[in-house]
């Protein structure tokens, strides 16, 4: 199973959103967006199984919390953008 992360402009909305993610029971860890992505302008994230992303993009969508793009990692590493 691929690892997914979705970015987030900043702290405030990345902490939001792990937490209405750990409340609906959806795994996610919150981390520093990846330095590949740095340059984008994305500062945190939220890294979470690849089944649970659809899911997780609902739940965020309902509580109002904005994201900026998702991404599937692949077991190499390489990320692949997502359209949600």
């Amino acid at each position: 199973m691929r690892n997914c992360i979705i970015t987030f402009r900043s702290v405030t909305p990345a902490q939001r959103a792990e937490e209405v993610l750990h409340r609906a029971g959806v795994e996610c860890t919150l981390q520093r967006t990846p330095k590949w992505m740095e340059e984008k302008g994305c500062g945190y994230s939220v890294r979470l199984q690849r089944e649970d992303l659809m899911a997780a993009a609902v739940l965020l969508r309902q509580a109002g919390i904005g994201f900026r793009k998702a991404y599937a990692l692949a077991d190499s590493g390489a990320p692949e953008e997502l359209r949600l």
